[in-house]
């Protein structure tokens, strides 16, 4: 009897699929595109050649939850709804979830995060490309605890390497493409401790230019490499307190160096002179504010055309610095905006790239303590009020919904933050109450989104990210994977015989 209703269940499943045309939903929008799914899901088959390219894209703080607000901002800002946009990497076949913890952090800062990606390991928050049995801050011990970078091992497979960051160039994430250090804020000599004789960030940077470690980095923190008394274009001073101008030893070396977007448009790539583009004393500009240096797209295409010049191939590695700082300011409006860059440059770098040779890996090194509030009808903008769902139509009603205290709130906070609703009174105590809001107000590009709890900096959570990958051996990305696994996929890629 058992066998018998196993088998008329089977043919009731199989009957079921094979008169999925004659279903009364058939004829649904939704359930056509669920059909073209499936069928294009079938289609995908895994590359298993070797990767002659590995390009890895970085959304610094860009987790799961700041995706979802970056999408729907895109779609937005393209005339839909927001939530069926497809930015252009959520198109790749291979999708996994990225635990981001370090070895002593719950949540991570970005130095292990993109330590764990560029040599195969956790470390320590504050670290770079460091054993985590050393103490962080130990200069002796970090000397002779450094493990070697993927940029290293292709460099020694002979292909050109590139770095670009929207913040400093000598920021955790871009750092740790070339460089080793205990604590992450040694960015130039002013801040090693005395008697350290561990070689500060910007320095390292030189020396692996040098050494034909790096041959184009593109990015900010040009303060890290003049000294005090030198003054830049800007009118901004160097930090430098060691008298070296780390900008003249590069061009001494014969490294074509740049500072804004007019010598940079001028470069000539690919020529075997390496490239240093220092586009601010700090971070570069945010997207919305960007004048007089390039965009992150722009950096990528001049990057992949003159790497692409060695015909060993290449590994570049580019990161959205400043969707991080957006967050950590409360400032929703230039997350989503920087985000909308950072998806154009991948889409820039999948036109210029070939998926059967090139592998292409977008990733986060960790989220931020963002939340989103609901029940939002749709169409209700990202950085805006929460609208009413329309019981008669599909997008919303335009009335905005209210909570308890018969206020009106915005589809996305912050845990945390510059934007609490607490504030401090005299007596030291906090106390506070949601201020009155409109819709204009909330999409102001300058708006601080609510959070609970008061701090100067919002911070980062430790939730899981995704990561999306095409090209040779994306398909080894899949289920939940430890951040640090990131590195043995592009390491077997471009080894893979």
């Amino acid at each position: 009897m058992k066998h018998l209703l196993l088998a008329t269940s089977a043919l009731v499943a199989f009957s079921t699929a094979a008169l999925a045309q004659d279903l009364p939903q058939a004829g649904s929008d939704w359930f056509k595109a669920g059909q073209a799914a499936i069928t294009e899901r079938m289609a995908v088959q895994p590359i298993t050649k070797k990767a002659k390219n590995v390009i890895l894209f970085t959304a610094d703080g860009n987790g799961v939850g700041t995706n979802y607000a970056i999408r729907l901002f895109s779609g937005q800002q393209a005339g839909g709804l927001g939530d069926d946009y497809v930015q252009p990497f959520e198109t790749f076949p291979n999708v996994a979830l990225v635990k981001t913890y370090s070895s002593n952090g719950q949540t991570p800062d970005s130095a292990p995060t993109a330590a764990a990606m560029n040599t195969g390991i956790k470390t320590k928050n504050g670290m770079i490309n460091v054993l985590d049995s050393v103490n962080v801050s130990d200069c002796a011990a970090g000397a002779t605890a450094g493990a070697t970078t993927f940029a290293e091992i292709a460099t020694e497979m002979g292909k050109s390497v590139g770095v670009i960051s929207t913040a400093r160039i000598t920021h955790a994430t871009p750092a740790a493409v070339y460089a080793r250090s205990v604590n992450r804020d040694w960015e130039d000599n002013s801040k090693l401790p005395e008697g350290c004789t561990q070689k500060d960030i910007a320095d390292q940077l030189i020396d692996q230019m040098k050494a034909g470690v790096i041959d184009i980095a593109l990015g900010g923190g040009r303060g890290h490499f003049l000294p005090e008394a030198v003054t830049d274009a800007e009118g901004k001073a160097g930090k430098r307190t060691d008298g070296r101008n780390l900008v003249e030893e590069a061009q001494a070396a014969g490294a074509q160096v740049v500072f804004a977007d007019t010598d940079f448009a001028a470069l000539t790539m690919g020529n075997n002179a390496p490239v240093l583009g220092l586009f601010e004393s700090g971070h570069m500009k945010y997207e919305h504010d960007r004048t007089g240096e390039p965009s992150l797209a722009e950096m990528t295409e001049a990057a992949i055309k003159g790497l692409s010049a060695n015909d060993n191939g290449f590994y570049l590695s580019i990161e959205a610095g400043r969707v991080d700082h957006a967050n950590h300011d409360g400032n929703l409006f230039r997350v989503l905006t920087d985000g909308k860059a950072f998806a154009d440059a991948i889409a820039k770098a999948m036109e210029l790239t070939n998926a059967e040779e090139t592998l292409i890996i977008v990733t986060a090194d960790h989220e931020h303590a963002i939340s989103f509030n609901g029940y939002c009808g749709r169409g209700s903008k990202i950085n805006g009020l929460c609208m009413e769902e329309n019981e008669a139509g599909i997008e919303h009603n335009g009335k905005p919904n209210l909570a308890a205290d018969g206020k009106p709130y915005t589809v996305a906070g912050y845990l945390n933050g510059a934007g609490s609703v607490l504030v401090e009174q005299a007596d030291k105590t906090f106390a506070g109450s949601r201020p009155d809001l409109t819709e204009e107000q909330a999409t102001d590009a300058d708006y601080l989104q609510q959070a609970l709890i008061p701090m100067t900096s919002e911070t980062h959570s430790g939730e899981d990210v995704a990561v999306f990958a095409r090209g040779p051996w994306a398909h080894l990305f899949g289920g939940v994977i430890e951040q640090n696994v990131i590195f043995h996929v592009m390491n077997h890629a471009v080894t893979a015989e």
